[in-house]
């Protein structure tokens, strides 16, 4: 489908469904056009876990956990974050989707964490599998929706891209930057930000905010982006994202999701 065709569809659907749908508590089968949860709201059923130096859900020093109704990523038990890096995959893949989270950053950062991290974490999409990544890998091979918080002072934008071992075309031209940064606005303290990603294969990716672009860009591809002790067999450079998981960081700093929510558009996309 030509990309000129393929954002005026997207943009009508965006419209139609928005106004008609309301929020829908059922399973990921659920009917295309329909908000469907993927948090439940009581425990990470139906999610996988990989920290970085540990095994395939081993969820060290209980990382990823649901509190109060939401899943919240905390460093309780660290003594230092030793760059343990860690992604609470959610079990099926997707392909043509819009994708809404609810996010906020809370306490201090662990001990240990980088700089840049702090009130960093991120929604990746389009990624490899949990299974696939090798026991020390530091990110999945995904493009990942980075959110960041205000630190009260400086203007810092959120849902920026990042590439862990993919790169785009944004702007038009292929893109080599490991970040990029979005127009939005920067969200200061401890407020709940909704973010929201509207994925069609590989032809569009967007990162919106309150009704408003962000972020755009085409053609992801597995490529140079920085991730570490990967399994060459997965990282074929060059390679189209068409489908992947959909994954939630740790990256240092506490951070909860009260709702994470998605919207199957595959079947207009066939």
């Amino acid at each position: 489908m030509h990309i000129s065709s393929v954002i005026f569809s997207a943009l009508f659907l965006v419209v139609t469904t928005w106004k008609g749908c309301g929020d829908k508590s059922t399973s990921a089968s659920a009917k295309q056009g329909e908000w469907v949860q993927l948090f439940n709201g009581k425990n990470l059923d139906g999610w996988d876990i990989k920290i970085a130096g540990f095994d395939l859900n081993d969820n060290y020093k209980n990382t990823f956990s649901v509190k109060d109704g939401y899943i919240t990523v905390n460093y309780d038990g660290y003594q230092n974050f030793d760059q343990h890096y860690g992604h609470l995959f959610y079990k099926k893949s997707f392909s043509h989707y819009r994708l809404r989270v609810e996010y906020r950053f809370i306490g201090e950062q662990c001990p240990g964490g980088e700089g840049w991290a702090l009130r960093n974490s991120g929604v990746m999409l389009h990624g490899q599998t949990a299974a696939s990544m090798m026991r020390d890998q530091d990110f999945p091979i995904s493009l990942e929706g980075q959110l960041l918080g205000g630190d009260g002072v400086h203007e810092r934008h959120t849902s920026n891209l990042c590439t862990p071992g993919t790169n785009v075309f944004y702007k038009g031209k292929f893109e080599t930057a490991h970040c990029l940064d979005s127009s939005s606005k920067t969200y200061h303290g401890d407020q709940w930000v909704t973010a929201e990603f509207l994925v069609l294969g590989d032809s569009l990716i967007q990162h919106i905010l309150e009704g408003q672009v962000v972020m755009e860009y085409t053609k992801p591809t597995i490529g140079d982006g920085v991730v570490n002790n990967y399994d060459p067999k997965v990282k074929i450079d060059g390679k189209p994202l068409t489908s992947g998981t959909i994954s939630l960081q740790s990256e240092s700093h506490p951070v909860q999701f009260r709702k994470v929510e998605i919207m199957d558009l595959s079947a207009n996309y066939k």
